[in-house]
């Protein structure tokens, strides 16, 4: 047997009070939780926002801590509302490219956070308006 796999079946990850601590030290420990629970995934992703990739069932709550410890993690929430967008690109403009659908609200909270994310904006018609905004500041 392996490391990876006596880690895994290691029975202690059935409790929630020791799977809260593991997650708390390292978020990518939510890999091995057996059951997830809310607290369990939101200590998880507040220690690591990475750590979203290992959670089974995405609530919002859980997907908007993830992104406002690290951007970035947008890249793994399944089904992205407008309010994790905006927290997503509000912490990271360079999130903007993995908004799967881009309002112009999103893209300007991300070009005005890093004016470098104009790169990310997917539509013509919403980069040249938002280039006419940014002139006019």
């Amino acid at each position: 047997m392996d490391k990876e796999t006596l880690l895994a079946e290691f029975k202690q990850w059935s409790t929630e009070e020791y799977c809260l601590k593991a997650v708390e030290r390292n978020g990518d420990a939510l890999q091995y939780v057996k059951e997830q629970s809310e607290a369990v995934c939101l200590k998880a992703v507040e220690s690591d926002g990475y750590a979203l990739r290992y959670v089974k069932e995405q609530s919002e709550a859980v997907c908007l801590k993830a992104v406002e410890n690290d951007g970035y993690a947008l890249r793994y929430v399944k089904e992205q509302s407008e309010a994790v967008c905006l927290k997503a690109v509000e912490r990271n403009g360079y999130a903007l490219r993995y908004v799967k659908e881009q309002s112009e609200a999103v893209c300007l909270k991300a070009v005005e956070n890093d004016g470098d994310a104009l790169q990310y904006v997917k539509e013509l018609k919403t980069l040249k308006k938002l280039i006419l905004k940014l002139k006019i500041k």
